[in-house]
């Protein structure tokens, strides 16, 4: 059986703190429960912008921002972690999000789940593809 390599995109991960019914927010109680048809990987860049972004959305929400540091402590439990040790920036459509294909090829990653797949449409060209969270949700047979 293939595991395939992600990475997630910070905008899943807001998606997912913000409404408990999508596909973002299933894709990470897989993610906490262990599924082994698929491995998160992170670096630390990535882990300091979930905590930023997602410490932002929490105090605008009104709730204890302490959740958060447990989420991230959890993600980097179950996580791959990738030191990225090279640039090959300035290459995507959005700057911001370079630091992220560098990291899924790093990582070898099969594909960057994200909801701004028209960012990411010179990853192909590194052999890495994006998804939305329903479409990969999808392609592990998660649902129909």
């Amino acid at each position: 059986m293939k595991i395939y390599q992600v990475i997630i995109d910070t905008n899943v991960m807001v998606a997912a703190l913000r409404s408990k019914q999508g596909a973002s927010y299933r894709l990470l109680k897989l993610l906490h429960n262990g599924d082994e048809r698929w491995q998160i990987n992170v670096s630390t860049a990535l882990i300091l912008e979930y905590e930023a972004v997602l410490k932002r959305e929490i105090h605008r929400q009104g709730k204890d921002m302490s959740v958060i540091d447990k989420f991230v402590d959890d993600i980097v439990f179950v996580a791959n972690r990738h030191p990225v040790f090279y640039l090959l920036r300035p290459y995507l459509k959005d700057a911001d999000d370079d630091f992220i294909l560098e990291l899924a090829f790093s990582s070898s990653s099969d594909y960057i789940v994200t909801y701004n797949t028209a960012n990411f449409t010179r990853a192909k060209m590194f052999g890495v593809r994006t998804i939305t969270p329903k479409k990969f949700l999808q392609k592990i047979g998660e649902i129909p």
